[in-house]
């Protein structure tokens, strides 16, 4: 007896994983999600259309392999996962790019034996160019054709069909006729557009299946940042390697300077600072001491630290993080596609269609032969080849013009999604200034001042220290001669220059603009405070005004403290939202969309991955962390923030010409399918028109190339 959802909330029940590479269509995510809630004992099923992945609550005595079938009876086949977060199978692109190699060659060798046909080859000629075309085209489609054969079979055998069906008998008729052509000495085979069909539609699905494979990175690259594992203190006093999987509550991690840690936790002993940009994006180290909560994933930069754990595994901070870029990835990820929302109407209507086109001929008396060429010539010349490479041909020319200019495109739907943003939210560290602190008043140090600092910069690796030691080099200082030079952990680095003690001291002095600083002490000297700022990337004043003139309004979302966000806001004058955590910038993105706008999200910190992945689009630099740029749909090289408006022209015009494309294939389709009706074209000529039609659409694409200047 099925239990009804009222009566069993979904969160309070079991969940389990699974992957479910069978998804190929809007068409498919219905029918997984209404198929499996009503089977017995499964109470909600939940697709991730980009991950090919699917999480169903079940009641508790539902085992996998119940689920397992749960599946195989709606007509799929799916593999359990571990529940772990990056987890997932996709379309095997190397097995779809050697089958798409297979089809190419054959096609290109079938077609060069075929033109001896169409010059007029007769009798036995004729004959031993069909049967060499048969002996590479018949092994060809059994080899390049098996993702569309298997497909179709398993939709088949479970009283339901798919876009690779009509497809499928399209490919199998045409080379089972051609075959009898060859066999009979007909004048006519047909096995260069059976080929090139499966060519065509190869190329297509391999590119899906790129995209679709990128699109999932963001989340394991993300999960790349926690350590493998931590070095523990027993029962016993003694230390021993725990792997990360295997850390408890209560545990004491040890972790040393430079280490990551590998679970959140509460530090139980020592003082250090830590960098939290993860988090936060909060550009400047934080002290952290006894009691101090600090997450798996930060990292520990002066001094070991004892930590108790609080939370490992799924339950960290940074887990979360995932899961949120996971759910915000999946939730623009439903039918999205033009293609897709038709699927569920195209393999009935060419069926239907293929099927009167036989029967009506056979009424007229043309026989079974000619009848059967006819409905052949109606499911080729029906193939969605144009319809489908409308967008990613415009894609794929836009992308490799904006690649010329600096901009990556990693998911070609962005483009379309990039046209639509009404507002734009940008990160403010390391997304609208270049993440790099820079000190700005050496000016008013004295030689003797910069000597002794560049002498104890180059003894520390603390970032302020870094950015201090680059400066004083480009003015060619030399350094002084510094002795007994030591560093403590949270305080400074310090020695002794002529006798006095000289110090770089964390500053204990208000800076009135609210920048980083840090203090030179000097022995019976006043102390000189040093000032750091974060400068702006280039263009990016012109880049928000760019903005306004494409009618985008901007803001600003930053982990950093209000006083470090105020010159940027004043820089560039828009207002900002500040001290924001993850989850805060998640919120911001949803907030906008609730109130209409298309969010475009520009960030390049770990704090950002799931904003990045809400965002209606996203972009960020190539300085970014791993996950975000994979949880980003644009990567842009080099410093200047004008890539971001060059994306946006680019993409509109993208549409222009993608709208283009649409009505040259439907206008294709109102001619040919009528042809292919009434006779006047042979499953030869259907091919070719298939294959004219996608040239028509990708040399139109091609006026995109000059899109990105």
């Amino acid at each position: 007896m099925k239990v009804e959802p009222a009566l069993t909330a979904p969160e309070a029940l079991p969940r389990s994983d699974f992957s479910v590479p069978g998804m190929r269509c809007a068409g498919c995510i219905s029918k997984i999600e209404t198929g499996l809630a009503l089977q017995p004992g499964i109470v909600a099923a939940r697709v991730n259309f980009t991950a090919k992945r699917v999480s169903i609550s079940h009641l508790p005595e539902m085992a996998k392999p119940d689920l397992m079938a749960a599946f195989a009876a709606i007509g799929f086949e799916a593999v359990a996962l571990d529940g772990a977060l990056g987890a997932g199978t996709s379309d095997d692109s190397h097995a779809l790019v050697k089958a798409m190699a297979v089809a190419g060659f054959a096609m290109m060798n079938i077609m060069l034996l075929s033109v001896s046909v169409w010059s007029g080859a007769t009798g036995v000629t004729r004959d031993m160019f069909h049967w060499l075309s048969a002996m590479i085209a018949l092994p060809t489609v059994a080899y390049a054709g098996r993702p569309f054969f298997k497909s179709a079979w398993l939709a088949l055998s479970h009283k339901r069909t798919n876009m690779d069906v009509p497809i499928s008998i399209g490919v199998i008729l045409a080379s089972a006729l051609s075959l009898f052509e060859t066999i009979t000495h007909g004048p006519h085979a047909y096995f260069d557009g059976a080929v090139m069909l499966l060519f065509f539609l190869l190329t297509g699905r391999w590119l899906d299946s790129v995209m679709r494979d990128r699109a999932r990175d963001g989340v394991t690259a993300l999960l790349r940042n926690t350590a493998p594992g931590a070095l523990v203190i027993g029962e016993d006093d003694r230390t021993s390697w725990c792997d990360a999987k295997a850390l408890t509550l209560g545990m004491i991690m040890i972790v040393a300077a430079g280490e990551r840690l590998a679970a959140d936790g509460i530090i139980t002993h020592g003082q250090s600072s830590f960098d939290l940009s993860l988090l936060t994006g909060e550009s400047a180290p934080q002290q952290v001491g006894a009691d101090s909560l600090v997450h798996a994933g930060t990292l520990n930069m002066d001094a070991p630290v004892h930590v108790r754990v609080t939370a490992a595994g799924a339950e960290t901070a940074i887990a979360d993080i995932a899961r949120l870029m996971e759910q915000a990835s999946q939730s623009k990820s439903r039918y999205v596609r033009i293609a897709d929302r038709a699927a569920r109407y195209y393999a009935p209507a060419v069926h239907t269609m293929a099927l009167l086109s036989f029967a009506g001929w056979m009424v007229a008396g043309a026989g079974w032969h000619q009848s059967l060429l006819i409905a052949v010539a109606v499911l080729i010349i029906t193939c969605p080849c144009a319809l489908g490479l409308a967008v990613p041909a415009a894609q794929i020319v836009v992308a490799g013009a904006l690649m010329r200019a600096g901009v990556l495109v990693k998911d070609g739907s962005a483009l379309e999604r990039l046209a639509e943003v009404d507002f734009a939210l940008f990160d403010k560290t390391g997304t609208l200034t270049l993440g790099r602190p820079e000190p700005t008043n050496l000016g008013e140090a004295t030689g003797d001042q910069k000597a002794v600092m560049l002498a104890l910069a180059r003894a520390s690796r603390h970032p302020l220290s870094e950015a201090l030691r680059r400066s004083l080099e480009r003015e060619s200082v030399k350094a002084a001669v510094v002795t007994d030079v030591s560093e403590t952990p949270g305080t400074g680095v310090s020695g002794i220059f002529e006798g006095k003690r000289v110090a770089l001291e964390r500053s204990d002095l208000a800076s009135a603009s609210g920048a980083l600083s840090t203090t030179l002490t000097v022995a019976d000297a006043g102390p000189f405070q040093i000032l750091f700022a974060d400068t702006l990337r280039p263009m990016a004043r012109d880049t928000v005004d760019g903005l306004a003139k494409l009618g985008i309004a901007s803001s600003i979302l930053s982990g950093d403290c209000a006083t470090a966000v105020a010159p940027v806001t004043r820089a560039l004058g828009i207002t900002a939202q500040t001290s924001m955590l993850p989850q805060d910038k998640l919120d911001a993105v949803a907030r906008q969309t609730r109130l209409g706008h298309k969010v475009l999200m520009i960030g390049d910190g770990l704090n950002d991955g799931p904003a990045l992945a809400a965002g209606h689009a996203s972009i960020a630099p190539a300085s970014a962390s791993d996950a975000g740029q994979n949880a980003a749909d644009i990567v842009f090289l080099g410093d200047s923030l004008a890539p971001v408006t060059t994306a946006i022209r680019a993409a509109r015009a993208t549409q222009q010409i993608v709208r283009q494309n649409f009505i040259l294939a439907i206008g294709y389709n109102l001619i040919a399918v009528p042809l292919a009706v009434m006779g006047m074209v042979t499953p030869l000529i259907a091919a070719l028109a298939m294959s004219g039609s996608s040239l028509i659409v990708v040399t139109n694409a091609l006026r995109l190339r000059g899109a990105a200047k």
